[in-house]
């Protein structure tokens, strides 16, 4: 896959420029605060629909203006793609791909791929479960359209559920209980599986890429932390349908689903050490660096 060319309007500072990429290794250089970092994140956007800095899409549109787009054009292994994202400060943005319209943004997902790489994704590396949680859902997203919406769906039962353990009346409770448990655990199943066969190759992509970065004196080892390792959907369905009948007394006092890929977390070891409680800062980086590059090689494969 190669992204050809990008062109900006009303981008952060960017207005009504394009660039042009070559196949390879591109590099873009400039003095602070030119918009090096922002061309970086137009590019991201053009592939997932969503920013990985700005948590508005109204924050990335030129100071004064009311709206901003972003078209891209690259080569895939099925073809030429344009993409043309419109952004509004008072509605929803506008995608379009070769000029037909998508309803969903999650159609946006998968037509052109990007793995994307600054400071902040030591979070992932240093910060809470739900870092690393993240970023497992956008690059699975980015390969699996379903897993996104498989996503929302499963967060979205995951709430009604919560409202559900809080309501104080009991016999309502324990008669429909049972109908969000077994969606919960549908749509949860299929998460559980698709983190289970991404995490199968990240792992030793990872462990080849910081073995040259740190020239075979490291050992990096990554694994999943969950209670669903291993199984087919069906299988997996049924033990979290009945975890959650299990644990419905410790539920409903929490006010909140204790169990479930929500609750997953990615370890992550160097030498056999926990790289978040007991490695440097450099290593740190370098296993932040490492995941990413072997993000890089799964997307590579795929696209």
């Amino acid at each position: 896959m190669f992204l050809k060319e990008i062109a900006l309007r009303s981008f952060r500072n960017w207005e009504g420029q394009k660039v042009e990429f070559s196949p390879g290794l591109n590099l873009v250089t400039g003095k602070n605060a030119q918009g090096k970092t922002n061309l970086a994140e137009a590019v991201f956007f053009l592939c997932t629909g969503f920013s990985p800095f700005a948590g508005r899409e109204k924050q990335i549109i030129a100071f004064t203006k009311d709206e901003a787009e972003i078209i891209g054009k690259a080569e895939t292994a099925f073809g030429g793609v344009t993409v043309d994202i419109r952004l509004f400060s008072g509605k929803r943005k506008q995608i379009e791909i070769n000029g037909t319209p998508v309803k969903k943004a999650g159609d946006l997902l998968g037509n052109v791929n990007a793995v994307f790489f600054n400071p902040d994704e030591l979070k992932m590396i240093k910060e809470a479960p739900a870092d690393r949680r993240r970023f497992l859902d956008v690059a699975i997203s980015q390969l699996r359209r379903p897993y996104f919406y498989e996503l929302l769906r499963y967060n979205k039962i995951l709430e009604q559920r919560g409202r559900l353990l809080k309501d104080p009346d009991e016999e309502l409770v324990k008669e429909t209980l049972s109908v969000w448990d077994a969606q919960l655990a549908d749509a949860g199943s299929y998460l559980a599986v698709c983190r289970k066969d991404f995490i199968e190759k990240l792992a030793p992509r990872a462990k080849e890429a910081h073995s040259v970065l740190t020239n075979g004196e490291e050992n990096l080892e990554i694994s999943a932390e969950t209670r669903f390792s291993s199984g087919t959907k069906e299988e997996i369905a049924a033990e979290f349908y009945e975890i959650l009948r299990e644990n419905y007394e410790r539920d409903r006092r929490a006010g909140f689903t204790t169990s479930g890929p929500h609750r997953d977390d990615l370890k992550i070891e160097i030498n056999g050490n926990d790289v978040k409680t007991y490695c440097s800062q450099g290593q740190k980086r370098t296993s932040a660096l490492s995941v990413k590059l072997a993000e890089l090689e799964i997307m590579k494969d795929a696209s």
